[in-house]
């Protein structure tokens, strides 16, 4: 079974990522991909905070996805941190509370362009650890002109809240992260996809071991870039942290099935036959990590 931890889809809006291009994948559309590629089931994260592109919908978009289609699609919920007049005493448990009621097993992708330090951001850690509702958060380098919540070199920031959330169950996404398998890297890669051997020192591996409410989230490109650099060592790091990771995607269009939506599903495969991968780390990673940090037998 594969549980496919991150995806963006849309019932209501076609609106292209960009000018010039595709929308977002239908339901039916990803049934289509799912059912040719052998998997199972996808978290749907909605698109609700504007950093990220020109389409926004609401959470409700997603729960019409789940009611229609409940054994291919999970829901998560966005929860935007400055609701409620931009706030950071704003009380985030009721819509948290309120679509955690409608069956949403998470908050995000979280890609608001706030610093993780920031007051509202903190707010909504504290709230989404009371609800006990694991976040999905993108990193960014900067403020202005990207997506995802910003820190500093070394993710200095984000350790305060995974360290003063000890209840809640972080998972961690994009190239920013997943730079960090590597103790190399550099103020000048850290944002894009360092390639090349992964030497000691990476920061990931020292935060993975430090905090057990952390998660790696290893969909799209960073994901898959972060284990097949250095393939042997990307097998050893699943196997160690085998209960910390999940598989994912990232596909958001009909055009990502060529690429996005297989690499690492490939490689997972390729290490289970190789004997690189065993078949109860491939179980964790595959599904197994998903059924449980997400609850869904609940």
């Amino acid at each position: 079974m594969f549980i496919d931890c991150h995806i963006h889809i849309a019932m209501i809006s076609d609106i292209g990522w960009q000018r010039d291009s595709d929308g977002p994948a239908s339901p039916e559309q990803f049934i289509e991909m799912y059912d040719e590629v052998g998997i199972d089931r996808g978290v749907m994260l909605p698109l609700v905070i504007p950093e990220c592109n020109f389409l926004t919908q609401s959470n409700e978009d997603i729960l019409m996805i789940a009611d229609k289609y409940p054994d291919r699609f999970i829901p998560f919920c966005n929860i935007d941190p400055r609701l409620m007049r931009n706030s950071p005493e704003a009380d985030l448990s009721y819509p948290i509370n309120h679509y955690k009621d409608k069956g949403c097993k998470g908050i995000g992708e979280m890609t608001a362009n706030l610093w993780w330090d920031d007051p509202r951001v903190t707010n909504l850690c504290d709230h989404a650890e009371k609800c006990q509702m694991p976040l999905l958060f993108h990193v960014a380098t900067q403020e202005g002109n990207t997506y995802g919540l910003i820190d500093d070199f070394s993710l200095p920031r984000f350790e305060v809240q995974v360290k003063t959330h000890p209840s809640l169950t972080f998972l961690a996404h994009s190239n920013p992260w997943w730079s960090y398998v590597s103790g190399d890297v550099t103020e000048e890669t850290w944002g894009g996809y360092p390639k090349g051997p992964v030497t000691e020192g990476g920061r990931i591996p020292e935060l993975l071991h430090k905090y057990p409410n952390l998660n790696g989230d290893l969909s799209a490109g960073s994901g898959f870039n972060a284990v097949s650099r250095d393939p042997d060592w990307g097998y050893a790091f699943m196997t160690e942290f085998q209960d910390q990771l999940l598989f994912g995607t990232d596909v958001c269009r009909p055009a990502n099935k060529d690429n996005v939506l297989i690499n690492l599903k490939n490689f997972m495969e390729e290490g289970l036959a190789a004997g690189k991968l065993s078949q109860e780390v491939f179980d964790k990673i595959s599904h197994q990590n998903a059924q449980r940090l997400l609850k869904l037998d609940d």
